[in-house]
């Protein structure tokens, strides 16, 4: 598995599809996924921030208004002042009767029963009145505990609070109430204002449940907890009674600066915690809320935006492998066809595919195998019209005329004992077969061409003798330049056989010249000449372009053809001739100086020697 997995990614030997696949689907779900990811965490982050600014703020008012309601109770014991009777009680002597002590605590239990337990606190469960002549006691809720023998301001004793009003929370004293209502104490000490004595102390027990009701009236989210502890940790108040009463452990984590807050992971999920510290209780009310809360929203945007991505995805890569699909179909349809061509198969046919650069580099190879072709089929041509020259040239060399001719010239001369003449004949007809038979190649030396030539006038001079005459001028001044082979000796051939019947002397002058980058061999003769007739055809029959389908056989059309096949058409033959004055053939060949050159293809704007450099092979 690992291996496949490790192969996956080693895209040099992959397959272009895969790579195109591979790579569109980098370039689209990842970006997708970084944006959507940076997206998300931005906005909880910023969530986070503007919650964690606002709650703080909240925490303080809330704290504001408890301490508040506690300031309104602070105030209660201050009706006992406003009683005359009771201030009388308080002050009497603890030394009398217990009917008048009986008395005293009927009147004294029920002040504290009207003034406390039912006035509009509703939340006050018991009133404790702890004197010097007695104890006395209201409530509205069973409660036990309360031994004021034992307790936190035992009977008799005088407390100096120093006008201060503490808060005993539970558990600092054994006090409960039935059903454990949670509760705290407020002390208040009793002062006789005549005398600066102490009169006792008044207790009063308060259900906590006001600070429930204090923080239901604020602003906050429903989802979210609140709960008021001590400096200590200890909970004064929580939405879950069990907790009351019980050590937060949690306080050393929790961000004590006002204005603070913190998000914690706490099983697994991240809270926001935000804490604010009351200046004069130095309560802690806490806030803490389930990140998933305050993110849900964007949980679902979150939902959805995953959603669309995984759709994005699936949509992607079915367009990722369509467009692979579509843009290697072609490329393999081309490959494929390049595979037949290597194999030899030239005569394949593309289909039109897209216009697109694939489709310009099939319609470039259709078209470099339809030149191809022609080259091959060019080629082929001009092999076939070089050897039709080779055998006319050897027929003409062995042409029972020409060979009757030839030998009984050189009977007549081995009979007027010319032996010398005769071997020379010999020889000479010995280097035209010789040159006729030897050499396949295209081009051969201009030089050896025109020696060939030489030895055919030559016999033909010992043969007619004054009959003829000829020269050639300009072959000493030229470099070596290369000529295609028997491109001469057809045109000569012609002069002898209309030239000799009509003139008593026939005269031929072969010259050769460099003129305009081009290589000319003018070969002129006094024969009859051509009429304007038979000129016109002549020439017509040379400018035709397909040299492989009329009837060219051999001769003037023969070199014309093999000229313009193996170069361009600017060159070739041309043919002036005026009746009863003689015939002008002028051969334009290229300045070849290398034999291995053979252009194949010769476009407008040949080389400085006539061949193109980018489309000559070697």
């Amino acid at each position: 598995m690992i291996f496949r997995r490790t192969h996956l990614f080693k895209l040099g030997r992959a397959p272009l599809k895969r790579k195109l696949i591979i790579t569109y689907m980098i370039m689209t779900v990842i970006p997708m996924g970084i944006l959507g990811y940076i997206t998300y965490t931005q906005n909880t982050k910023a969530i986070e921030e503007q919650v964690g600014e606002y709650i703080p703020r909240l925490l303080n008012q809330a704290n504001k208004n408890i301490e508040n309601e506690l300031n309104l109770l602070n105030d209660l014991p201050h009706a006992i002042y406003n009683s005359k009777e009771i201030m009388s009680i308080l002050r009497s002597t603890p030394y009398k009767e217990k009917s008048a002590f009986l008395q005293e605590k009927y009147t004294v239990e029920s002040f504290l029963s009207n003034n406390y337990l039912n006035s509009n606190h509703s939340d006050i469960l018991a009133a404790f009145l702890i004197t010097n002549n007695g104890n006395y006691i209201s409530t509205k809720t069973p409660f036990k505990g309360m031994n004021f023998d034992d307790s936190i301001l035992p009977f008799g004793e005088i407390h100096d609070l120093a006008g201060d009003t503490p808060i005993i929370l539970p558990n600092k004293t054994n006090l409960t109430f039935e059903k454990d209502i949670p509760f705290i104490l407020l002390v208040k000490e009793l002062t006789d204002f005549e005398n600066r004595e102490s009169l006792g102390s008044l207790i009063i027990a308060v259900d906590v449940e006001f600070i429930e009701k204090i923080l239901n009236d604020i602003d906050k989210e429903e989802r979210a907890t609140m709960w008021l502890m001590d400096e200590n940790g200890y909970i004064i108040y929580h939405p879950d009674k069990s907790l009351i009463g019980q050590i937060d452990g949690g306080l050393v984590d929790y961000p004590l600066v006002n204005g603070s807050f913190r998000t914690m992971e706490q099983t697994k999920e991240n809270v926001l915690y935000s804490m604010n510290q009351s200046t004069t209780k130095h309560w802690i009310l806490a806030h803490s809320i389930p990140m998933k809360y305050l993110t849900e929203r964007t949980d679902i945007v979150k939902n959805y935006t995953l959603s669309i991505f995984l759709i994005l995805m699936i949509i992607s890569t079915i367009i990722s492998i369509f467009i692979a699909w579509s843009v290697t179909k072609p490329i393999k349809h081309l490959g494929k066809v390049m595979k037949e061509v290597e194999d030899g198969n030239l005569h394949v046919n593309i289909t039109p595919i897209n216009k697109d650069e694939v489709g310009q580099l099939a319609e470039s190879f259709q078209s470099m195998l339809e030149q191809l072709r022609i080259l091959i089929q060019k080629n082929y041509e001009i092999e076939l019209q070089q050897r039709n020259a080779q055998i006319y040239a050897l027929q003409s060399q062995i042409n029972p005329h020409f060979m009757y001719n030839t030998l009984e010239t050189i009977g007549a001369v081995i009979e007027e004992e010319d032996s010398e003449t005769a071997v020379d004949m010999v020889g000479i007809l010995g280097q035209m077969l010789r040159y006729s038979l030897s050499s396949s190649e295209s081009l051969v030396p201009l030089q050896t061409e025109l020696i060939h030539i030489k030895n055919y006038l030559r016999l033909q001079k010992i043969r007619f003798e004054d009959r003829v005459h000829y020269e050639m001028d300009g072959e000493e001044q030229i470099p070596l330049y290369y000529s295609p082979k028997f491109i001469i000796q057809p045109i000569i051939e012609n002069t002898f056989k209309y030239g000799m019947k009509q003139r008593k002397v026939l005269k031929i002058s072969i010259t050769i010249l460099v003129e305009d980058e081009k290589l000319k061999i003018i070969i002129k003769d006094n024969g009859p000449g051509i009429d304007k007739e038979k000129l016109q055809s002549i020439q017509k029959n040379l400018d035709k372009q397909d040299y492989f389908t009329r009837e060219s056989g051999v001769g003037l059309t023969n070199v014309h053809a093999r000229i313009k096949m193996l170069f361009t058409n600017k060159y070739g033959i041309t043919i002036e001739s005026v009746e009863s004055m003689g015939t002008t053939v002028t051969i334009f060949l290229p300045l070849i100086t290398d034999p291995c050159i053979v252009c194949e293809k010769w476009p407008e704007g040949e080389g400085k020697n006539g061949e193109n450099e980018s489309d000559c092979c070697r």
